[in-house]
């Protein structure tokens, strides 16, 4: 992939385009609410853009509470997860307050691949 076409990190966007899908941005890094940005701003690359990444966010944290279920060691993977995917839910909302498209390690890759 060139770097043209890669985003960058303060991607420049419209000053609308960023105030009108913030919230929805910010709230989708909660949980179950990644869905909220990516269906109620269909239109906004901003929300879309974090929504993304909030979903495979929200993946993850399934898998951890789906290894779980392996005694003894179920329980370590997903204290450990946890940890680190609240970790960057929070990175993922301050830089929404920040008014940042930030690519998160790994979480990015996966996230740009997914289309709805």
């Amino acid at each position: 992939m060139e770097n043209s076409e890669r985003p960058t990190e303060k991607k420049v966007e419209p000053d609308s385009v960023i105030r009108e899908g913030k919230f929805f941005a910010a709230i989708g890094y909660v949980f179950v609410l990644c869905f909220v940005p990516l269906l109620l701003k269909k239109e906004n690359a901003f929300a879309q853009f974090h929504g993304r990444q909030a979903l495979i966010l929200f993946i993850f944290e399934l898998a951890a509470a789906i290894v779980k279920s392996i005694p003894i060691i179920g329980d370590v993977v997903f204290s450990f997860a946890y940890v680190i995917l609240g970790i960057a839910s929070l990175l993922g909302i301050v830089r929404v307050l920040m008014n940042e498209y930030w690519e998160m390690p790994v979480v990015s890759n996966i996230a740009r691949k997914v289309t709805l």
